[in-house]
């Protein structure tokens, strides 16, 4: 089965200042606000919703294909994404930018400033599916560059491809009429709950009015598991045990990849997301987003322990 994977590839630079952010703000100055905040150090790790979702999908066994830009400082992530043996054939580079990069800076209190840029997301990647067979393909289009989000929905609905929404982040750039021809045509919308209440306001519908454009909608509920909705029939599956809590950023990708895996299986939804479960727990139990790894065989019995066979 050939999977396609939209979305963007990102740089996350994680960095902790030893003090608390309140204690170098007066706020009777915010309105001329100018301030350092001298961290510990910077960490370095490899993001993106494309990446993440294709990293995990290799730890599974897939070879899944990145439709994505990256800038001119890509080395580093080809040279992450050829040890993990991802395909490098969707990812064009723009030479003139840097990739996306968000710069996390956390204090004492847990409070956290981010700065984002977009660098080379805001080029689209002009992926063609030229020769692609549409009866053996699959594509998950999350966040990333608007204009690949739209277009590449209606290249998967044009030749048949079976394709998954995954509006997620990007939901503060749609308006009403383009989220819902969005929507429309595909196989399933996924999306956590809080995002879900946002497509339903801005497409001004009910989870029974999407499900007549979408097929399924898979909805993730953090800890407490996810939902599974198909023509009104709600069903909860449950989370993995989890060995340890290290941080949740990147489960909700990992999820997606346990669940694509499950899909080109040929596995029922209900199957398919309790796979999603399980390969979210390997994300949570490691600090970052692909930093976990495991062999498949012991994703294998993983599963078999917290829900029998597959």
């Amino acid at each position: 089965m050939n999977i396609f994977i939209s979305g963007s590839l990102a740089y996350d630079r994680i960095m902790d200042f030893p003090g608390k952010f309140s204690d170098h703000i007066l706020p009777d100055k915010i309105h001329i606000l100018n301030v350092c905040f001298t961290v510990n150090g910077m960490v370095e790790k490899f993001g993106g919703t494309a990446g993440n979702i294709a990293y995990s999908l290799s730890l599974l066994g897939e070879r899944p294909v990145i439709l994505a830009t990256i800038g001119k400082d890509y080395q580093r992530y080809f040279d992450w994404l050829g040890k993990n043996d991802i395909p490098l054939d969707g990812i064009r580079i723009i030479h003139e930018e840097f990739t996306a990069g968000a710069f996390i800076t956390t204090d004492r209190a847990d409070n956290q400033i981010t700065g984002f840029n977009p660098g080379a997301m805001k080029y689209q990647s002009q992926f063609t599916f030229s020769s692609i067979d549409p009866d053996h393909s699959l594509c998950l289009i999350a966040p990333g560059n608007l204009r690949d989000m739209v277009e590449y929905a209606d290249i998967c609905k044009s030749k048949g491809i079976k394709h998954i929404c995954d509006p997620g982040q990007s939901l503060t750039g749609w308006e009403r009429k383009t989220l819902t021809q969005w929507i429309d045509g595909s196989m399933m919308l996924i999306s956590n709950d809080y995002e879900l209440e946002m497509i339903m306001k801005i497409t001004g519908m009910d989870k029974k009015g999407l499900l007549r454009l979408t097929k399924t909608i898979v909805t993730t509920l953090g800890e407490k598991g996810s939902l599974i909705s198909i023509a009104g029939d709600d069903m909860r599956i449950p989370a993995a045990e989890l060995h340890d809590v290290m941080d949740p950023t990147g489960a909700g990708d990992a999820f997606r990849a346990g669940l694509i895996k499950g899909l080109v299986m040929g596995r029922d939804t209900v199957t398919a997301a309790k796979m999603g479960s399980v390969a979210a727990a390997y994300a949570v139990e490691k600090y970052g987003t692909q930093e976990h790894h495991y062999l498949y065989e012991d994703f294998l019995e993983r599963f078999r322990t917290n829900f029998g066979e597959i």
